[in-house]
């Protein structure tokens, strides 16, 4: 039986990433200015491709997709030949009423899958098109990725097309969640539920929603995590040190009596704030004064992510000049017990290649306490 899969490419998704916009909503031309390539053409082609080559020659598929960098381009990049072109855009610059239009035709072709590259915003306009009357699959490509369409990678949302072509994946509820931008760029985390859509059941490819709940207190153990990172500081007197992005971070800095980015990477060196909110091309230039640097991250809490979601600045060519060895991994254990891994998605194979050399991470969870943790990368 010949299975019909919608195929959509968002391809300003994850644009903002790297050079520090957190995003690229409203924000495209000065994304364009700052030097942002495209990401989510790469990341479409490179999931058909480990699909191409290790599943598909089983697989009987008719795809239905859109004119251009929506989708056909990608598509005829990597030699596939059953295509229907259900909509064609006829602006250079995609919008979301692009993908929503898209939609309604996938749902006047009642495709069975809906494979999408982008983010949140992505996943938000195809939910408010189709609801739950298809399945989703996202292909991982925009800055701000909560929902729980997503894979974890292009090599596990690779597997999961085959295996729901296979019928061997059960189909469930996934949650439909997306962050204001603009209130995002200026710190504030202010997310919400636009719904719950079909996605597939499947926890080890598929990543679980960012949790969403009141803390109890944790703040006895982030203390510890601040003695801790400030002895680390201190031991290393002569180092540039990174602060990532998310809460516990934020709470060491405020402890520090640093001003610090909540969503955003900022350099500190002897305790003292240098460089605030840096994009890619800042942090570079950083390095080349500051050639000892670590950076100090924290999993996304229940996703395990501390490369490849809301922290693109930190690019392969950043890590690679810092050193994997260089990353210090911090949590509480209530945030780690809903992560049973620590994930990265690089979005480089050779530097993934690296971590999955490396095969865990220690990651502290207490004043010079730390627990070993397993890492999963984009290598499926």
């Amino acid at each position: 039986m010949v299975s019909k899969i919608g195929f959509i490419v968002n391809p300003i998704a994850g644009m903002g990433g790297r050079v520090g916009l957190k995003g690229t909503d409203g924000v495209l031309h000065k994304a364009l200015e700052l030097g942002a390539k495209p990401v989510a053409p790469m990341k479409a082609e490179e999931t058909l491709k480990a699909f191409l080559s290790n599943y598909s020659s089983k697989d009987e598929i008719q795809w239905f997709t859109c004119s251009g960098e929506m989708g056909a381009d990608i598509l005829n990049n990597v030699r596939i030949k059953k295509i229907k072109i259900i909509y064609t855009n006829a602006e250079k610059n995609t919008v979301s009423e692009d993908t929503k239009r898209a939609c309604e035709k996938l749902l006047e072709n009642k495709v069975d899958l809906i494979l999408f590259c982008g983010g949140d915003g992505t996943a938000r306009d195809i939910f408010e098109i189709v609801g739950n009357k298809i399945p989703l699959l996202g292909i991982p490509s925009g800055v701000k990725m909560h929902s729980g369409v997503f894979g974890i990678s292009t090599g596990a949302t690779a597997k999961m097309l085959h295996e729901f072509i296979s019928k061997t994946l059960t189909i469930g509820e996934a949650e439909i969640m997306d962050l204001d931008e603009e209130l995002y760029r200026k710190g504030e985390w202010n997310i919400r539920l636009f719904g719950i859509a079909k996605g597939i059941v499947e926890p080890t490819y598929v990543q679980v929603g960012k949790t969403v709940y009141e803390s109890v207190s944790d703040d006895e153990v982030k203390d510890e995590l601040t003695e801790h990172i400030i002895d680390e500081i201190e031991k290393y007197k002569n180092y540039l040190f990174l602060f990532g992005s998310g809460g516990t971070i934020d709470y060491i800095a405020k402890k520090m009596n640093i001003y610090n980015t909540l969503l955003g990477i900022d350099a500190v060196y002897n305790k003292k704030c240098i460089g605030k909110d840096l994009n890619e091309e800042k942090i570079l230039n950083l390095l080349k004064k500051y050639p000892k640097t670590k950076v100090i991250l924290s999993p996304i809490g229940a996703q395990g992510f501390i490369l490849g979601r809301g922290n693109l600045q930190l690019s392969p060519k950043v890590i690679k000049k810092i050193g994997i060895d260089n990353i210090i991994v911090i949590s509480t254990p209530s945030k780690l017990a809903s992560t049973p891994v620590i994930r990265v998605d690089s979005g480089d194979k050779k530097l993934d290649r690296l971590f999955t050399k490396k095969e865990f991470m220690m990651v502290v969870i207490g004043y010079r306490l730390s627990r070993v943790v397993r890492i999963q990368t984009n290598n499926f």
